[in-house]
């Protein structure tokens, strides 16, 4: 069983009478411990196709299964607790509002003020911003506070610094070899380095190896006890 399989799935955008299909017909499987990515231009359904990975969004047709359960009944029970969706900000906090910003995943969860911070402090250490707020890894930071057992990130990349683009990969595959599946998207060949597989995706129809190499895949850390789905 596939940490997430995602099963022949299309998805439609309507607008009066105009019909666009984000993606189509789209099959993918992870593992835990891997680290995707998938390649597409500007509107080729790279976005789409992980918001669906995610259960923010739901296909028309087809099936998302995330560790064997339908996703689409499971997402308010899943999404934010054992998948984290990065979104990048528009802008970047600092100081003490970091912290608050990053530990809101686990208050929104009833933990205890006390744990959240310790935790999200933790979170900021563990992606290398002791302090200040670089965007891109106060976002990762933000979603991996309740321990994911999937990271799913859109174009973690864009917007960063040419010298700066290989730590935040080097991030991400550190956090996939510490057993937490990364799925990522990318804009250009260089968001690619590191990964274990690369697909592309154009006019919605996704290219490359859907399902994962068994000799690649490695799962470093088991869930936590009581960290599965109630």
């Amino acid at each position: 069983m596939s940490l997430l399989s995602i099963e022949h799935a299309t998805k439609r955008y309507r607008r009066g009478r105009l019909e666009r299909v984000a993606i189509k017909d789209v099959c993918l499987e992870i593992e835990p411990g891997e680290l995707v990515a998938v390649w597409g231009f500007r509107r080729s359904g790279r976005s789409t196709l992980l918001r669906v990975a995610a259960g923010i969004e739901s296909p028309e047709e087809g099936v998302v299964s995330f560790e064997g359960r339908d996703l689409a009944r499971w997402r308010n029970s899943v999404l934010g607790r054992r998948i984290g969706y990065c979104q990048m900000p528009s802008s970047s906090a600092d100081g003490g509002l970091v912290v608050e910003q990053i530990a809101a995943g686990l208050l929104a969860q009833h933990a205890s003020p006390k744990h959240a911070r310790r935790r999200a402090q933790e979170m900021l250490l563990r992606v290398g911003l002791a302090q200040g707020a670089e965007t891109v890894r106060v976002a990762i930071a933000s979603a991996m506070v309740t321990a994911p057992a999937l990271l799913v990130i859109d174009e973690p990349t864009n917007g960063v610094e040419l010298l700066e683009r290989d730590s935040i990969l080097a991030l991400l595959r550190s956090i996939a070899n510490e057993g937490t599946a990364v799925l990522m998207s990318a804009s250009d060949a260089q968001g690619l380095s590191g990964v274990d597989r690369a697909l592309s995706i154009d006019s919605g129809e996704l290219h490359g190896d859907a399902k994962p190499s068994q000799a690649q895949v490695v799962q470093l850390r088991r869930a936590e006890s009581g960290a599965r789905w109630r």
